[in-house]
């Protein structure tokens, strides 16, 4: 049982790691991209455009808190 929970654990931090919202913004923007493609849109553009807002948005919440210190 301890190897399942660890190997969880590994998989918890590996994915989600530092910021939870992150994760979130990223698995959101792939089932975006999923459902779009599914339903006959050609979306396969909107990948890279999500994953470059949400490292502006890492990036400025970062500086943000690196500036309060």
């Amino acid at each position: 049982m301890k190897a399942i929970r660890t190997f969880a654990h590994f998989w918890y931090e590996f994915i989600v790691g530092d910021d939870w919202k992150l994760a979130l913004g990223a698995i959101a923007s792939i089932a975006v991209v999923f459902f779009a493609t599914h339903h006959g849109v050609n979306a396969w553009w909107l990948l890279p455009l999500a994953v470059a807002a949400l490292l502006a948005i890492s990036l400025a919440y970062a500086t943000r808190r690196a500036s309060r210190t």
